[in-house]
């Protein structure tokens, strides 16, 4: 079977990653809104090399949930609930919420 094409919008460092978390920055990446794309993909892109096998099961699991639900637990708009609170979401929820989260470094307004 032929390895996957990365598309042209994928971080150049995913292609030394191993399948399972090539995916992971794929869906992160392929959300269906940019806002979401943004915030979940820089998240993912840069912390994914570092995750555990436990950490790559939790972060499935919030990709589960809607983009709607995400956006807004993780810009603060709305709290995360009780019943979807886990470290992986609350992890990303304290690094999405600076200003210009998703943008990379030179593009944050300062």
């Amino acid at each position: 079977m032929p390895a996957p094409v990365l598309s042209d919008d994928m971080p150049p460092e995913t292609d030394i990653l191993d399948p399972r978390r090539r995916r992971l920055v794929f869906r992160a990446h392929h959300r269906g809104t940019k806002e979401a794309d943004l915030m979940i993909g820089r998240f993912v892109a840069t912390n994914i090399a570092g995750f555990t096998p436990a950490e790559l099961d939790e972060l499935e699991a919030v990709l589960e949930y809607p983009d709607v639900d995400l956006a807004d637990w993780l810009s603060g708009r709305r709290p995360i609930p009780p019943e979807c609170r886990t470290p992986m979401l609350d992890r990303m929820a304290v690094e999405c919420a600076g200003s210009g989260a998703g943008l990379p470094a030179e593009l944050r307004p300062r």
